[in-house]
């Protein structure tokens, strides 16, 4: 099977982050950074959400969610942590040495919009990767 190509694209900015997460997973309080957003916070926002994502934890990831986030996945319609944990954890099961990465594209007040690529392989080696955008 091919080589993973991430780690020779050296030209990207490497975003790590758990951006949607507004809130502490252990007392429900807000956690900054916090509208409105300065591009430092932005930026801030998407390296948390990278970061998240590349753990691999479903449990730590679902907690970046509101407890009611109603998600959409290609033909998969899902609301709620728990069902957000089932989902990542079939996905990660499924999508070997898992690598994203989300860079900043811009940012208002109160949203910000990020780039994201991604690629993993599968149990016979072959590798995939998309692309996609996210406004927060």
């Amino acid at each position: 099977p091919p080589e993973a190509p991430f780690p020779r694209m050296k030209g990207w900015l490497l975003v790590p982050t758990l951006a949607r997460a507004m809130t502490s997973q252990t007392t429900g309080a807000m956690r900054p950074p916090l509208p409105p957003f300065s591009y430092d916070d932005a930026v801030k926002k998407v390296r948390a959400a990278e970061d998240g994502w590349n753990s691999r934890d479903p449990a730590k990831v679902k907690m970046a969610y509101t407890e009611d986030t109603k998600w959409r996945n290609r033909a998969e319609i899902f609301s709620g942590r728990d069902k957000v944990e089932e989902f990542l954890t079939r996905k990660w099961d499924r999508e070997l040495e898992y690598r994203l990465i989300k860079e900043y594209w811009a940012h208002g007040d109160d949203k910000i919009a990020v780039r994201f690529a991604y690629e993993y392989r599968d149990d016979s080696g072959y590798w995939y990767r998309a692309y996609g955008n996210e406004n927060w």
